[in-house]
């Protein structure tokens, strides 16, 4: 990847562009500029597989990022997952995301856990040129978020947890626009687990909830500017059905709202010094009042804080609890950024290994997700230790 000077600091602002301008694609167009995306990246190939879905699907290693309240009722006491992700593959070969997790559960009733997790997002190498195109340096932007996360099962049915979450990101281009960033955010999610009866087969029923990346602003200028972290609701629900003794199918939804206020658009005949105003004021909101504003705040009114609404569905068919199938569908709003896909996906799972693999194909024009590869591995260390007897 290459730059000139200057050139990846517009990159890293270009929600900002889309929030000040004045064009007829802004009036139509508004979707809402947060800060360090990459913390909005399914890391996982199982949630991947099913169309970005994890809220309440069934425990598993993966679910540190999704809804850390599920370790409580994950089978086994302790593991680790590693999962890569090469992003936007079609432009480029070098932006990539690493992420893993753990998790340990403990106390004599093991209704306890302990989880953290790492993330790595690099945007490749950049060349920086001066106005003469000289070259200057190279430089390494990069994301990174580390968190840890206190879950409990609070009933049979039912379990919370908190994340607390530090995150950086570093775009300095070696001048004095730019500064790395860093913020800190925390988690508040819950899951309830219980089975019903459909005819004669026991069902397994989840609903989960995530409050994540609660928290502060960051700024990538020494404080001059700030903008919102990806703030974000998540409520899911899943259904888990055996279709006889050895194979399960189950169905997953989640829907997403960002809790980051919306931009207001500009106004036919607004002068300089009213843009100035209404950029400062949105610049002045709290993380906190952001948060609420957001649910009543779209200029285009009810409609327009439905597009702001993302939702998508997935399917799962288990073999003998080995195999895994998966398909599912992500949709958001043309207005709001347009990541419309399918996803596929499979996994097999030995005594101690799981191995996940996920396949993005979009199904919006000129998408540069399409075609997206995941792929993840996960490790029961209580089966490694019972292999290692």
């Amino acid at each position: 990847m290459r730059s000139k000077s200057g050139f990846f600091t517009a990159i890293c602002l270009v929600g900002a562009s889309v929030l000040f301008s004045g064009t007829a694609f802004a009036q139509q167009h508004n979707p809402i500029p947060v800060a360090v995306p990459s913390l909005q990246i399914a890391p996982d190939a199982r949630g991947g597989g099913m169309g970005d879905i994890g809220a309440a699907t069934m425990p598993d290693l993966y679910s540190q990022y999704w809804n850390a309240a599920k370790y409580p009722f994950i089978s086994g006491t302790s593991g680790f997952s590693v999962a890569y992700t090469p992003w936007l593959s079609r432009l480029v070969n070098d932006i990539d995301l690493v992420y893993l997790s753990g998790f340990w559960k403990f106390g004599n009733d093991n209704l306890n856990a302990i989880s953290a997790s790492f993330r790595y997002f690099s945007l490749g190498d950049v060349e920086v040129f001066d106005q003469n195109t000289d070259f200057v340096m190279a430089v390494s932007p990069h994301e990174y978020a580390m968190d840890v996360a206190y879950s409990r099962r609070l009933s049979e049915t039912f379990s919370g947890a908190v994340t607390l979450r530090y995150i950086r990101a570093d775009y300095s281009t070696g001048d004095d626009d730019t500064t790395p960033g860093n913020a800190f955010s925390a988690d508040i999610s819950g899951y309830n687990e219980s089975y019903l009866y459909l005819g004669r087969a026991e069902a397994l029923l989840g609903f989960g909830f995530n409050l994540s990346n609660i928290g502060t602003k960051i700024s990538y200028d020494g404080g001059n500017t700030s903008m919102f972290l990806p703030a974000n609701l998540r409520l899911g629900a899943s259904l888990g059905l055996p279709v006889d003794n050895k194979n399960t199918i189950s169905f997953s939804a989640d829907i997403n709202k960002l809790l980051v206020p919306t931009p207001k658009l500009p106004v036919e005949g607004e002068t300089g010094e009213e843009q100035a105003r209404r950029v400062q004021e949105y610049s002045e909101i709290s993380p906190v009042s952001g948060i609420f504003k957001s649910f009543g705040d779209a200029p285009g009114g009810f409609r327009e804080e439905m597009q702001e609404v993302m939702w998508s569905v997935g399917v799962e068919y288990t073999n003998n609890n080995r195999f895994s199938l998966r398909t599912g569908y992500y949709h958001e709003s043309e207005y709001k950024g347009n990541r419309r896909y399918v996803a596929f996906g499979a996994g097999f799972r030995m005594e101690s290994f799981q191995i996940d693999a996920a396949y993005l194909v979009s199904t919006a024009q000129s998408n540069p997700l399409d075609q997206t590869l995941r792929l993840s591995l996960g490790v029961d260390l209580e089966g490694v230790r019972k292999l290692l007897k």
